[in-house]
């Protein structure tokens, strides 16, 4: 038996509209055997971060655009990320240092794949793991290739720039400038913004259309950047662009 009612509740009303296709609430809760007060305030919290969208006409709700985000997004990575990981383990084997792969999730990244060098320290960045868009190399070379009706709608105040390390753009201003260097210099990075001690430089996997897949990003520790892993970071992102 679950021991977080809640989660087990949300996700049992997202399944069921899965199957059944838009509800009343009362329909709902009846057919979840939930009470009807749980079930608005669920619904209200879904509705709220686009998991279920309200349709008050027909007084009954329907899966949102998050739900449909969320499954897209799995079906993108599942091949992604296998064609990711041969990509990543020849530039680690070449550059020598921990390589991978993110994509975006709201105003964060997404790792979905991770290949670690020999020798090198554990970082943040295991499959699964999210870390904020603005503070990662990954993050901001995806950004970058982004409108910036997109990036302003994903940022729209201070409160979305979440901190760190005390490094990194708190304010849109500031993450225009540096989205501005990503696309002059045609790649991403970060010094300290994620973890003390460490650097990323990053580049964009685009699809065939030019939009912004996921970012690659190599991690070493925090200095000059090494002599050649931009290029090697490039070849191995044109290369995966190329694979999907």
């Amino acid at each position: 038996m679950t021991t977080v009612p809640a989660a087990d509740a949300t996700l049992r009303l997202l399944r069921h509209l899965s199957r059944t296709g838009p509800l009343p609430a009362a329909a709902l809760a009846t057919a979840l055997d939930l009470p009807r007060s749980t079930t608005y305030h669920l619904l209200a919290v879904l509705t709220e971060h686009g998991f279920v969208a309200h349709l008050p006409e027909e007084r009954r709700y329907g899966l949102g655009l998050g739900a449909f985000e969320l499954g897209s997004a799995y079906s993108r990575q599942a091949p992604l990320a296998r064609a990711a990981r041969p990509v990543l383990a020849r530039l680690v084997d070449q550059v020598g240092e921990s390589a991978h792969l993110a994509v975006l999730h709201g105003r964060d990244v997404l790792y979905v794949v991770e290949e670690r060098a020999a020798g090198r320290p554990a970082l943040v960045t295991d499959v699964g793991v999210r870390l904020p868009a603005h503070l990662t190399a990954s993050g901001r070379a995806i950004l970058a290739d982004l409108p910036t009706a997109q990036v302003r709608a994903l940022f729209p105040d201070r409160d979305a720039f979440v901190d760190r390390t005390g490094v990194g753009p708190r304010r849109l201003s500031e993450l225009r400038a540096v989205l501005t260097e990503v696309r002059r210099a045609g790649w991403a990075s970060e010094h300290g913004d994620v973890t003390s001690g460490f650097a990323s430089v990053a580049v964009a996997v685009r699809d065939h259309t030019g939009h912004p897949i996921a970012g690659l990003a190599v991690t070493f520790a925090d200095g000059d950047v090494p002599d050649g892993l931009v290029d090697a970071t490039q070849r191995a992102a044109a290369s995966l662009a190329r694979r999907v």
